[in-house]
Protein backbone atom coordinates (compact mmCIF):
# COMPACT_ATOMS: atom_id res chain seq x y z
CA UNK A 1 0.00 0.00 0.00
CA UNK A 2 1.27 3.62 -0.78
CA UNK A 3 2.56 5.25 2.08
CA UNK A 4 0.53 8.31 3.39
CA UNK A 5 1.15 11.79 2.61
CA UNK A 6 0.04 14.56 4.81
CA UNK A 7 0.41 18.44 3.47
CA UNK A 8 1.13 20.71 6.08
CA UNK A 9 -0.81 23.85 6.15
CA UNK A 10 1.85 25.99 7.32
CA UNK A 11 4.01 24.72 4.22
CA UNK A 12 1.95 27.37 1.63
CA UNK A 13 2.83 30.35 4.26
CA UNK A 14 1.45 32.49 6.57
CA UNK A 15 0.43 35.46 4.08
CA UNK A 16 -0.87 32.90 1.51
CA UNK A 17 -3.01 31.18 4.09
CA UNK A 18 -4.72 34.69 4.99
CA UNK A 19 -5.00 36.15 1.59
CA UNK A 20 -6.71 32.87 0.47
CA UNK A 21 -9.51 32.80 4.02
CA UNK A 22 -7.59 30.52 6.32
CA UNK A 23 -6.67 27.06 6.39
CA UNK A 24 -10.23 25.61 5.15
CA UNK A 25 -9.40 27.18 1.39
CA UNK A 26 -6.13 24.87 0.95
CA UNK A 27 -8.37 21.61 1.26
CA UNK A 28 -9.07 22.03 -2.20
CA UNK A 29 -5.21 22.58 -3.10
CA UNK A 30 -3.96 19.52 -1.11
CA UNK A 31 -6.79 17.02 -2.13
CA UNK A 32 -6.71 17.73 -6.09
CA UNK A 33 -2.87 17.71 -5.47
CA UNK A 34 -3.46 13.91 -4.63
CA UNK A 35 -2.50 13.69 -0.88
CA UNK A 36 -3.74 11.32 1.91
CA UNK A 37 -4.04 13.99 4.68
CA UNK A 38 -4.11 17.50 5.90
CA UNK A 39 -2.40 18.71 8.82
CA UNK A 40 -4.08 21.93 10.52
CA UNK A 41 -2.05 24.15 12.64
CA UNK A 42 -3.56 25.67 15.94
CA UNK A 43 -1.64 28.97 15.55
CA UNK A 44 -2.83 29.56 12.47
CA UNK A 45 -6.59 29.29 13.50
CA UNK A 46 -8.27 32.40 14.66
CA UNK A 47 -10.51 32.37 17.80
CA UNK A 48 -13.62 32.24 15.73
CA UNK A 49 -12.40 28.72 13.48
CA UNK A 50 -11.66 27.38 16.81
CA UNK A 51 -15.49 27.72 17.50
CA UNK A 52 -16.04 25.98 14.51
CA UNK A 53 -13.81 22.87 14.59
CA UNK A 54 -16.49 20.49 13.49
CA UNK A 55 -16.98 22.78 9.86
CA UNK A 56 -13.63 22.43 9.39
CA UNK A 57 -13.66 18.65 9.80
CA UNK A 58 -16.51 18.45 7.96
CA UNK A 59 -14.82 20.35 4.75
CA UNK A 60 -11.51 17.75 5.51
CA UNK A 61 -13.97 14.67 5.29
CA UNK A 62 -15.41 16.01 1.96
CA UNK A 63 -12.50 16.44 0.18
CA UNK A 64 -11.79 12.87 0.85
CA UNK A 65 -8.39 13.73 3.16
CA UNK A 66 -7.60 12.70 6.87
CA UNK A 67 -6.68 15.66 9.22
CA UNK A 68 -4.07 15.64 12.34
CA UNK A 69 -3.66 18.29 14.49
CA UNK A 70 -0.66 20.03 15.56
CA UNK A 71 -0.65 22.96 18.23
CA UNK A 72 2.19 24.75 19.51
CA UNK A 73 2.56 23.63 22.77
CA UNK A 74 5.20 21.65 24.93
CA UNK A 75 4.00 18.57 26.59
CA UNK A 76 5.74 20.00 29.35
CA UNK A 77 6.16 22.87 31.14
CA UNK A 78 9.29 25.19 31.82
CA UNK A 79 9.09 23.81 35.42
CA UNK A 80 8.88 20.36 34.56
CA UNK A 81 5.05 19.80 35.23
CA UNK A 82 2.62 18.17 32.90
CA UNK A 83 1.47 21.15 30.18
CA UNK A 84 -2.50 21.51 31.82
CA UNK A 85 -3.82 22.53 28.49
CA UNK A 86 -3.59 19.17 26.95
CA UNK A 87 -6.78 17.48 27.68
CA UNK A 88 -8.04 20.83 25.73
CA UNK A 89 -5.87 20.31 22.98
CA UNK A 90 -6.98 16.59 22.64
CA UNK A 91 -10.76 17.45 22.66
CA UNK A 92 -10.18 19.83 19.97
CA UNK A 93 -8.17 17.29 18.24
CA UNK A 94 -11.31 14.71 18.67
CA UNK A 95 -13.30 17.63 17.66
CA UNK A 96 -11.59 18.28 14.30
CA UNK A 97 -11.41 14.25 13.93
CA UNK A 98 -7.96 14.27 13.76
CA UNK A 99 -5.73 11.07 13.80
CA UNK A 100 -3.11 12.82 16.31
CA UNK A 101 -2.12 15.49 18.30
CA UNK A 102 1.05 16.76 17.70
CA UNK A 103 2.99 19.05 20.41
CA UNK A 104 6.71 19.60 21.21
CA UNK A 105 8.20 17.75 24.17
CA UNK A 106 9.32 21.39 26.54
CA UNK A 107 11.11 20.50 29.54
CA UNK A 108 10.82 16.79 30.56
CA UNK A 109 12.63 15.76 33.65
CA UNK A 110 10.73 14.34 35.22
CA UNK A 111 8.55 10.49 34.56
CA UNK A 112 6.06 10.76 37.05
CA UNK A 113 4.22 13.10 35.19
CA UNK A 114 3.68 10.62 32.69
CA UNK A 115 1.05 8.58 35.08
CA UNK A 116 -1.30 11.28 34.76
CA UNK A 117 -0.43 11.91 30.93
CA UNK A 118 -1.45 7.94 30.87
CA UNK A 119 -4.94 8.25 32.48
CA UNK A 120 -5.49 11.89 30.30
CA UNK A 121 -4.99 9.34 27.38
CA UNK A 122 -6.52 6.21 28.21
CA UNK A 123 -9.98 8.95 28.40
CA UNK A 124 -8.84 10.22 24.90
CA UNK A 125 -9.57 8.85 21.48
CA UNK A 126 -6.52 10.63 19.66
CA UNK A 127 -3.14 9.47 20.21
CA UNK A 128 -0.93 11.79 20.92
CA UNK A 129 2.82 12.29 19.26
CA UNK A 130 5.42 14.18 20.28
CA UNK A 131 8.23 15.86 17.82
CA UNK A 132 11.84 16.91 18.22
CA UNK A 133 11.92 21.17 18.20
CA UNK A 134 13.86 23.85 17.55
CA UNK A 135 14.79 24.14 21.10
CA UNK A 136 17.25 22.59 23.48
CA UNK A 137 14.68 20.66 24.85
CA UNK A 138 14.19 19.21 21.22
CA UNK A 139 18.20 17.98 20.98
CA UNK A 140 18.08 13.80 20.93
CA UNK A 141 19.27 13.40 24.82
CA UNK A 142 15.83 14.42 25.74
CA UNK A 143 14.06 12.68 23.27
CA UNK A 144 15.36 9.43 24.08
CA UNK A 145 15.06 10.02 27.55
CA UNK A 146 11.49 10.25 26.86
CA UNK A 147 11.29 7.79 24.56
CA UNK A 148 12.83 5.06 27.39
CA UNK A 149 10.04 6.36 30.03
CA UNK A 150 7.22 5.99 27.48
CA UNK A 151 8.10 2.34 26.73
CA UNK A 152 8.59 1.85 30.17
CA UNK A 153 5.88 3.13 31.33
CA UNK A 154 3.55 1.69 28.55
CA UNK A 155 2.34 4.80 27.10
CA UNK A 156 0.43 5.52 23.79
CA UNK A 157 2.69 8.00 22.77
CA UNK A 158 4.77 7.58 19.80
CA UNK A 159 7.23 10.46 18.00
CA UNK A 160 7.30 12.77 15.04
CA UNK A 161 10.59 12.88 13.66
CA UNK A 162 11.15 16.19 12.13
CA UNK A 163 14.09 15.69 9.72
CA UNK A 164 15.54 19.33 9.47
CA UNK A 165 15.06 20.44 13.22
CA UNK A 166 18.13 17.95 14.72
CA UNK A 167 20.29 20.88 12.84
CA UNK A 168 18.53 23.72 14.93
CA UNK A 169 19.90 22.31 18.27
CA UNK A 170 23.27 20.83 17.10
CA UNK A 171 22.39 17.17 16.26
CA UNK A 172 22.87 14.95 13.36
CA UNK A 173 19.21 13.85 12.05
CA UNK A 174 20.78 10.93 10.61
CA UNK A 175 22.38 9.50 14.45
CA UNK A 176 18.77 10.57 15.61
CA UNK A 177 17.24 8.25 13.17
CA UNK A 178 19.41 5.24 14.25
CA UNK A 179 18.13 5.73 18.05
CA UNK A 180 14.36 7.08 17.63
CA UNK A 181 13.21 5.36 14.27
CA UNK A 182 11.37 2.05 16.38
CA UNK A 183 9.09 4.78 18.16
CA UNK A 184 8.59 7.11 14.88
CA UNK A 185 5.10 7.06 13.65
CA UNK A 186 4.96 10.43 11.29
CA UNK A 187 7.95 12.01 9.95
CA UNK A 188 8.22 16.00 9.33
CA UNK A 189 9.77 16.54 5.48
CA UNK A 190 12.39 19.24 5.29
CA UNK A 191 15.55 19.79 4.07
CA UNK A 192 17.88 22.60 5.47
CA UNK A 193 20.17 25.17 4.15
CA UNK A 194 22.56 27.10 6.25
CA UNK A 195 20.89 31.12 6.03
CA UNK A 196 23.35 34.02 7.60
CA UNK A 197 23.52 32.33 10.89
CA UNK A 198 20.80 30.24 11.12
CA UNK A 199 19.18 27.76 8.97
CA UNK A 200 16.42 27.67 6.47
CA UNK A 201 13.99 24.82 5.56
CA UNK A 202 13.93 23.68 1.93
CA UNK A 203 12.49 21.21 -0.76
CA UNK A 204 14.48 18.12 -0.55
CA UNK A 205 15.48 17.80 -4.19
CA UNK A 206 16.63 21.24 -4.38
CA UNK A 207 19.59 20.22 -2.58
CA UNK A 208 21.73 17.35 -1.59
CA UNK A 209 20.89 13.47 -1.53
CA UNK A 210 20.93 13.48 2.32
CA UNK A 211 18.04 14.70 2.89
CA UNK A 212 16.13 12.26 0.65
CA UNK A 213 18.90 9.33 2.03
CA UNK A 214 17.44 10.08 5.05
CA UNK A 215 14.14 9.00 4.78
CA UNK A 216 15.55 5.38 3.57
CA UNK A 217 16.25 5.41 7.46
CA UNK A 218 12.89 6.02 9.00
CA UNK A 219 10.14 3.47 9.22
CA UNK A 220 8.55 3.04 6.02
CA UNK A 221 4.50 3.04 7.04
CA UNK A 222 5.39 6.37 8.80
CA UNK A 223 2.61 9.00 6.87
CA UNK A 224 5.16 11.47 5.97
CA UNK A 225 4.31 15.54 6.09
CA UNK A 226 5.42 18.12 4.26
CA UNK A 227 6.54 20.91 6.12
CA UNK A 228 8.95 22.74 3.63
CA UNK A 229 8.19 25.69 1.32
CA UNK A 230 5.05 25.24 -0.98
CA UNK A 231 5.49 28.43 -3.20
CA UNK A 232 4.91 29.16 -7.35
CA UNK A 233 2.36 29.94 -9.32
CA UNK A 234 0.17 26.47 -9.60
CA UNK A 235 -0.16 25.89 -6.10
CA UNK A 236 -1.60 21.96 -7.33
CA UNK A 237 1.41 21.45 -9.59
CA UNK A 238 3.87 22.02 -6.78
CA UNK A 239 1.99 20.29 -4.41
CA UNK A 240 1.19 17.17 -6.43
CA UNK A 241 5.30 17.34 -7.51
CA UNK A 242 6.39 16.91 -3.72
CA UNK A 243 3.61 14.70 -2.80
CA UNK A 244 4.71 12.21 -5.68
CA UNK A 245 8.50 12.74 -4.79
CA UNK A 246 7.45 11.16 -0.83
CA UNK A 247 5.18 8.90 -1.80
CA UNK A 248 7.87 6.72 -3.72
CA UNK A 249 9.68 3.89 -1.89
CA UNK A 250 13.24 5.24 -1.83
CA UNK A 251 15.16 7.82 -3.12
CA UNK A 252 16.37 5.13 -6.29
CA UNK A 253 12.24 4.70 -7.25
Amino acid sequence: MPRKIIVVTAAYGHDTIHAMGGQMALLPIIATAGADGVEIRRELLSSEEIGHLPSLAFAIEMHNLQACYSAPEPLCLADGTLNPRLPALLHEAHTLKARWLKVSLGHFTDQAVLATLRDWLLTSPVPLVVENDQTDCGKLAPMLRFKAASHILALPVTLTFDTGNWLWVGDSPEEAARHLAPAISYIHVKAVITHGHTFHAVPPDEVDARWLALLDNLPADAPRGIEFPLQGDDLIAVTRHYVELLRKESRHA
